[in-house]
């Protein structure tokens, strides 16, 4: 199932980093960033986090929380975090229930071989819990300006 533009945000809660629950409705009134990515410490996934990580204080002024997703472990985000110094919140969806609801958790094709993975894709949500924004198959090098951009151009409307 794909999320569409202007569709209200499937409901989620999945544990962070330090195993403590969180649920999409308490974000409610707050702007969120989600997006997903493959794989704790790997070149990309760890650029996009880690550039997230320095544009935090400009999101946070736009009253935006920043949500990775991937099917690591609550574990394997701890170890991501303190190693690269993150400060934005991992979610953990290891049974991939979430990803496939949001459509990210799709066949990929590499090196001549199929296989189930997470296509890196962001998602704007706005304070209501609508969906005002979509990025599939992310190219991580400028995405968290153009997400920065957007999302200032969706709150000057």
């Amino acid at each position: 199932m794909a999320i569409e533009i202007g569709q209200k945000a499937p409901e989620f809660c999945l544990p962070n980093q330090d195993d403590v629950e969180i649920c999409l409705r308490d974000l409610q009134g707050k702007w969120v960033i989600l997006y997903f990515y493959p794989k704790d410490n790997t070149p990309g996934c760890t650029t996009e986090a880690c550039e997230f990580t320095e544009a935090a204080p400009d999101f946070s002024s736009l009253d935006a929380v920043i949500l990775g997703v991937s099917p690591d472990s609550t574990k394997k985000h701890r170890n991501f975090i303190e190693k690269k110094n993150l400060g934005i919140t991992l979610l953990s969806d290891e049974s991939t229930e979430m990803m496939q609801e949001w459509g990210v958790w799709q066949l990929k094709k590499n090196y001549g071989r199929e296989y189930m993975g997470v296509v890196r894709s962001t998602f704007i949500i706005d304070p209501e819990g609508i969906v005002r924004v979509k990025w599939e198959k992310v190219r991580v090098k400028g995405h968290v300006e153009a997400v920065k951009e957007k999302l200032k151009e969706l709150q000057e409307q």
